[in-house]
This record gives structure tokens, C-alpha cells and sequence, in this order.
């Protein structure tokens, strides 16, 4: 029979104790990492959240105690009492190194199994044994590490916001489904047969709610809930640091968004972020770096040859430029010897992957250049060509050219981060900038029409408005995104508050006054008792908090995550339900074959 705690109260976590606490007597409780058996001496290694301490016994000890320790084996959890004194051997690697804890009192709580891996830092077991077995895969000191960091960065969120007047407010989990560009997460509803809830995307509609009734500044850490297909940085459900403000504009926003990421870099890490933020328009960002949310900590520029190559003899050059689009490229800095013939067919074979038709390159190797398409261009047109290209010896540069620029800017956005994976081009630091002045709609080939970049309560640009109506390319929006290390961190706009705009906005969208009503029409009638202008945002803290880290992906930072084809591999959710169940809702499912 396990020991109890009847009687015992720990006084101290495993990871604190120094040379200053020789003497002290203490107690602690923990998981055993390794139990180490020298005969006369029995060394106990206990973990928990805060680090490792060494338990010492030896002919000094209790010869029960002592017996008792010979039994001990890994994730044994025990607790013991005792006294703190120096270790015979300093382990420099562990923060309590210089002591140890004379053992006086040994219990032993509950017994372990030998568990399937090793609980240890930077585990190399496969991925997918570690998240069957989450609770011991979140025993390992770096995963601990991690969500205490992100328990930490939390805290300080709270508090900055509370010290800026922000109110938290919760909002609800169960809402009616209403579209915001990603599929719902859709409830049944038992009472209301053949009704359904959905869960948020995010509390937009909520807050903006509450800026209606009255709570200038609201914020709240949100669940919110997304049925899209996963990557490194997305889960189906994600925490928003969300955030919305009344009587503002967009430099409100931005001053108090660019506060909490300088005030929780500064407290959480002591990095110092230096404000104002750095600032590219939506068009620029794509011109230079074929992103909207771009990598700046290193160069690699998009560069426009359009003028250079327009009369060249080289066909796909002059037909991408007479059909009205554009040849742009990337200049990778002495490349040559790296970027063989062998890893240009494999860049070519990215960018094929990626929709485009093809890569053109030059190599300007020290024994001369090379080219994929040298022999249809003179001289004096490759000479302009690297001019443009900004291109020196031992450079490479990659060349796409296509009728449709965005495919032009976007295909080289992506292939320049490739090659920077590729080149092992140093990327440190923390680099944040905002972009502003988004499109408010985009082409849809597969529709072949103009569709809304932004939920339909977003505020265009004053003096894009007179083009609402007629010329949808000309529309921007007061919307702008936080973007750090390349990755999307924050988005948010100002909000529609006129009736009439709405309405216009909504038309626009394609939406007929009964649609927008019975989609909207609880927020579209709470604008008529007098809505103030507003505006907010969303900060992903799942990417903050991976982005601090240095992880590799959100499933480092997430306690309970899910894997690429959405299922949790501890639970084995999603699973069946029981046909009662379903009954109880009205729900029959149909067989895979019909």
C-alpha cells in the first residue's frame, strides 16, 4: 500500500535550494529521474516543475529509510524530509549543484511503470508516441519550461492591459454560426432539434457589442475555434489575446498594440523592442519581399527586371511583359558555389509545387555565367539584367516571370524563404513591423470576381469609399496586421459604424439586405442606439509565446495538442458517439457509401 501525505507539508520546489540553505531542514516531493545505487550510497535524482535536486543516502541514514530508497526506480513519486548540506562533488550543470538533502524521512506515494520514453530535455522519440502519452511527454524540464513561460506572458498581458484601463470580459462559446472566412465548428442543439450553435471563431461580433453598451476597452484571452486544415502555426483551437477600443482610430490601436509587445518582451525576456514599430503599406510589403508578412531580419529583396528584359529576345520575358505582367527576382548573395546546377532543378521543382510555370536563373560563377536562358538574350541584355538585379560576382539570381504579378510576387515571397533555408542564412532577433492599408477585395479566379479581404465590419479608407461601388480595386481598408519574424502575430481593423456604409458594404460583398439581416441584423440593430467608433485587434498568443521561445511549432506550446488530420492522439478524440445520443439530438448519420 502507497504512503500518504498524512502528517508531512512540503516546504520548498526541488529547483530552489543554494549553498545559503546549508543547514535548513526541509521537505519536498517530486517524480524520481534516476536512482543511482553505489552500495554504501544511494544518490536519488527528484524532479518537478522547477528543476532537480539530489536526495542523499548513506550510513548515516535510517537503515529503513535506506532500504527503502534501494526500492525506488524512475517516476516513482515520493516525497522526503531532511537536510540541506554540500555535495562531496559540485554538478555545475544543474542550478542546485552545490547541495544536497540529507535524507531523514522517505515516503513513497505511488509506484510508476516503466514508462515508453525517456523523460528527458529535447527528446528524440518520435512525435507521435510522445503526444499518446502528453501528461509524461509534459514531465520533460523543456516542455514544463515552455508553459510556464507562456503562464508568465499571460500574467503580464493581464496586467498591461488592466493598466491601461482594458476591462476583461468574457463572451460566449456557444454562438450562432456567422461566416468569418474559415469553416464553424458547429453544435447541435438537444432542445432546439435540427438548430445549431457554432463555436467562435473569435469574439468579434461580442465585443464590438460591448463597445456598443458602453465598455470603452475590452479585452479577454479567448478560446477560438477554426475548422481549417492544420500547419506548424495553426491549431483548431487557438488562445486570442483580444482587444477592442472606443473613440479611436487606427494610430490608437497600433500605440497600444506596439506598448503590450514591447512591455511583454521587456518583462518576459528583458528584450528590449524598440517603438515605434517600423511600417510597410500592404503594396509595398509585396513589392519588396512577396509577403505580407514578411521575414526582415534578413534582405533578399524582390527586384523588378520588367524594364530590363521588356524587349529582350527571351519569349517567356516579352510575353509575361506584353500580357501585362511582370518579371521580377531574387538576388542570393554569393550563392553560386552553393546553389548547384542540382539544387536549382530542385528550386524549380519548388516553385512548380507552388503553381509557377517555371524558374529562370543565372549563376555568375568566377569562371564566367551561366544561364537557363542565356542563349536567347545578347550581352548587353544580360548586362541589364544583373543591373537591375543589383547582381555581383558569385551571386545567383532567380528570375519568375508570369502575366499575373501577384502570382509573380507571392511565388518569389515563398522561394526566398526557401533559399534562405536552404543557404543557412542566419535569422536572429526579433523583428516586428506593422502593415497598414490592406486591399479591401481580391480577385477569385475560381469565382472570377472580387471578394472581401477582411469580415464585412471592416472600415475602409475615407477616401475610398466614392470607389465602393464601381471600382473594387481601388478600396483599402483601415486594416493592419502585427507581423514578427515573418509571422502573422495580430491582425485588426477599424470598424463599419454607419448604417448606410454597412449596407453599401454588405451589397458590395454580395449580400442582399435579408441575407446581411438575418446573418447580422442583432449587431446592425444594436448601430442604430448610437455606436461608437472602434477598433481592435487579435494577438495569437499561441505564436507570441512560440515566437519567444524559438519553437518549432505551436505543439511545443500548447498543452493538449492536436496533429495534422486534426485528431488528438491521447484521447482518440474525435471518436463515435452512442446512437442515444444522437437520437437525443435528432442526428442520423449517413453511411460512407451514400
Amino acid at each position: 500500500m502507497a504512503d500518504t501525505l498524512k502528517g508531512f507539508k512540503r516546504s520548498d520546489y526541488c529547483g530552489v535550494f543554494q549553498i545559503e540553505d546549508e543547514g535548513r531542514e526541509v521537505s519536498v516531493c517530486g517524480w524520481v529521474q534516476r536512482q543511482r545505487d553505489l552500495g554504501q550510497l544511494i544518490f536519488i535524482d527528484l524532479r518537478d516543475r522547477t528543476g532537480i535536486v539530489q536526495l542523499a543516502f548513506d550510513d548515516a541514514t535510517d537503515r529503513s529509510v535506506f532500504e527503502r530508497a534501494a526500492g525506488v526506480r524512475s517516476e516513482f513519486v515520493i516525497a522526503a524530509r531532511g537536510v540541506v548540506r554540500r555535495r562531496s562533488s559540485v554538478n555545475r550543470e544543474i542550478p542546485t549543484g552545490e547541495v544536497e538533502i540529507a535524507v531523514t524521512e522517505l515516503r513513497i506515494l505511488n509506484k510508476s511503470e516503466t514508462p515508453p520514453f525517456e523523460i528527458i530535455e529535447n527528446s528524440n522519440t518520435a512525435e507521435a508516441i510522445r503526444l499518446k502519452y502528453r501528461y509524461l511527454d509534459l514531465r520533460r524540464p523543456d516542455l514544463q519550461r515552455n508553459l510556464l513561460m507562456r503562464h508568465r506572458i499571460a500574467k503580464v498581458t493581464r496586467d498591461y492591459f488592466d493598466a491601461q484601463g482594458f476591462i476583461e470580459i468574457e463572451t460566449p462559446m456557444l454562438i450562432k454560426s456567422t461566416p468569418e472566412g474559415a469553416r464553424d465548428f458547429l453544435v447541435p442543439s438537444r432542445i432546439h432539434k435540427g438548430k445549431f450553435y457554432a463555436l467562435p471563431q473569435s469574439p468579434q461580433l461580442y465585443k464590438q457589442l460591448s463597445m456598443v453598451a458602453g465598455f470603452d476597452r475590452y479585452m479577454q484571452i479567448a478560446r477560438c475555434f477554426r475548422d481549417e486544415d492544420l500547419r506548424a502555426d495553426r491549431q483548431p483551437e487557438f488562445t486570442q489575446i483580444d482587444l477592442e477600443m472606443s473613440f479611436v482610430d487606427v494610430e490608437d490601436v497600433l500605440e497600444i498594440g506596439e506598448g503590450f509587445l514591447s512591455t511583454v518582451f521587456r518583462e518576459v525576456l528583458g528584450v528590449e523592442i524598440a517603438t515605434p514599430l517600423p511600417r510597410l503599406s500592404y503594396t509595398e510589403a509585396m513589392e519588396r519581399y512577396g509577403s505580407d508578412k514578411p521575414d526582415t531580419r534578413f534582405g533578399m529583396e524582390l527586384r523588378d527586371l520588367s524594364r530590363a528584359v521588356k524587349d529582350c529576345g527571351f519569349g517567356v520575358f516579352a510575353d509575361a511583359i506584353s500580357g501585362g505582367g511582370t518579371v521580377r527576382a531574387i538576388t542570393a548573395k554569393n550563392a553560386s558555389a552553393q546553389l548547384t546546377r542540382k539544387e536549382l532543378d530542385r528550386l524549380t521543382e519548388f516553385v512548380r509545387g507552388i503553381g509557377a510555370k517555371g524558374l529562370a536563373w543565372v549563376r555568375m560563377n568566377p569562371d564566367g555565367i551561366a544561364s537557363s536562358f542565356g542563349k536567347f538574350i545578347s550581352e548587353t541584355e544580360m548586362d541589364a539584367l544583373l543591373a537591375a538585379a543589383e547582381a555581383q560576382p558569385g551571386d545567383v539570381v532567380l528570375i519568375i516571370a508570369d502575366k499575373v504579378k501577384k502570382h509573380v510576387l507571392s511565388t518569389l515571397g515563398a522561394l526566398r524563404l526557401e533559399v534562405a533555408a536552404r543557404l543557412g542564412i542566419k535569422r536572429e532577433g526579433y523583428h516586428s513591423l506593422w502593415i497598414t492599408d490592406f486591399p479591401f477585395f481580391e480577385w477569385d479566379d475560381e469565382s472570377g470576381q472580387y471578394v472581401a479581404m477582411h469580415h464585412p465590419f471592416t472600415s475602409p479608407l475615407d477616401e475610398s469609399v466614392q470607389y465602393l461601388d464601381n471600382a473594387p480595386e481601388k478600396v483599402f481598408a483601415k486594416a493592419y496586421d502585427l507581423v514578427l519574424n515573418g509571422i502573422e502575430l495580430a491582425s485588426g481593423s477599424i470598424r463599419i459604424t454607419d448604417p448606410e456604409l454597412q449596407k453599401r458594404m454588405f451589397s458590395a460583398l454580395g449580400l442582399s439586405d435579408e441575407e446581411a439581416y438575418f446573418k447580422f441584423g442583432f449587431l446592425t440593430d444594436a448601430f442604430r442606439y448610437g455606436a461608437p467608433p472602434h477598433g481592435g485587434m487579435g494577438i495569437g498568443l499561441d505564436r507570441l509565446v512560440m515566437q519567444m521561445l524559438g519553437a518549432p511549432t505551436l505543439r511545443d506550446v500548447v498543452a493538449y495538442p492536436k496533429v495534422q488530420n486534426m485528431t488528438e492522439l491521447m484521447t482518440e478524440c474525435p471518436s463515435d458517439v452512442d446512437n442515444k445520443q444522437l437520437d437525443e439530438l435528432g442526428i442520423e448519420l449517413k453511411s460512407q457509401d451514400e
